[in-house]
Parts: C-alpha cells; structure tokens; sequence
C-alpha cells in the first residue's frame, strides 16, 4: 500500500495531478483545495489513500493527513464513494466540514456537487457524533458551544447567513454567544448576542 508521495509535479489538470517520483509519473486526483497548491514543476508531498478494484487502482492525494481522514470517514456514510467524499472535500475545507456537521447544517453540505438534499441529510445524520477532534485547537467556548448542537443554535446560525454572513463566521458568533448566555436561551437572544459580539 501507498501512504506517501514525494516528487516533482509535472502537471496539473482539473481532478489530478501527475506527481514524477524517481522517474515514475504516478496519476493522483485530488480535491480543488489540494490541487490549489500545486504547480507544474514544483516539489510536493500528498498523504495519499490507495483504492484497489477489479479493474484499476486509483491514488487519492491530500496536502494533510486531516483531509485524507475526512475522505475515509466520509466515505463510511451508505452512497457516498471517492467521488463525491472529493466533491465535498473540494467545496468545503475541514473545518468548515467539521461545522457543518457539529451544527447538523446540511444545506452546507449540500452544495456540494452531486450531494442532493437527501444525501446531505444522511451525511450529517451518520457522522454527526463521529466529528474528529478538528475543534481541539478552538477556543474553550466555541468548541463547548460545537460539541453539541440543538434546534436553537442551528436556527440562529440560518437567520445570520440569510443575513449575508459566512456560515463559518455566524456558527463561531453564535457558538461563543451560546458559550456566553447558557443554555435554553431563545434564538433571537442568541442572534442579537451574536450580532453583538461581531461588531466589536
């Protein structure tokens, strides 16, 4: 099995790259996040997640061994195969996936392509509890606020994005304000909370 590449890039396309290790062109397709940062000529080294079928061998690559966890564990929800655990990882960072999943927030899963609502609903459904410890470098607030979500944080975190926020700014606002006032508050009193803590 490959855990590992290390070579030059000798070009770029729009799913893979052709990484030249020792002379040999190994074929990798990786997510849009990973291919960003690579560039024909340049020295790289991919985490990669080797898969063996009946007819090919296909090479996943990732700039982190975080992203290729998520592509596993992604991968463990019913329909969802490479293809799509790389659309995700392409449309969302770890974090945000992280996010996401924390706040039970499938339309941001659902923009990825080839993720329809119902898929959506079962990706954030299945690993909901299974959110690997992205959040440890968070601050104490926020990660306790993440850790677990219910109705209220979820809905004030929809009624800032249709605001015009980011979802990653409004879940962080809204996750230190739930840190802040407690438990069993009411959405709006979260939402003005947060709007509050933003503006400072």
């Amino acid at each position: 099995m490959i855990g590992k590449l290390t070579g030059t890039v000798d070009a770029v396309f729009e799913d893979h790259v052709i990484l030249d290790v020792n002379g040999v062109g190994y074929l990798v397709f990786c997510p849009s996040s990973t291919l960003s940062r690579l560039a024909a000529g340049a020295h790289a080294s991919l985490m990669i997640e080797m898969k063996v079928s009946e007819d090919s061998i296909r090479l996943y690559g990732f700039a982190s061994g975080e992203e290729r966890e998520w592509f596993r564990l992604l991968q463990s929800v019913q329909n969802v195969g490479a293809r799509v655990a790389l659309a995700v990882l392409s449309t969302l960072s770890p974090r945000d996936l992280s996010r996401a999943l924390a706040l039970g927030d499938k339309a941001m899963v659902g923009r990825a392509p080839g993720v329809g609502p119902k898929l959506a609903l079962r990706i954030t459904t299945e690993l909901k509890d299974k959110v690997p410890s992205m959040l440890a470098g968070a601050d104490e607030p926020v990660a306790a606020a993440l850790a677990a979500p219910r109705g209220p944080m979820a809905d004030a975190v929809s009624a800032l994005v249709h605001l015009g926020y980011s979802d990653v700014r409004a879940a962080e606002a809204v996750a230190r304000a739930a840190g802040a006032l407690g438990e069993g508050v009411d959405p709006s009193v979260m939402i003005r909370e947060a709007l509050k803590g933003m503006a400072r």
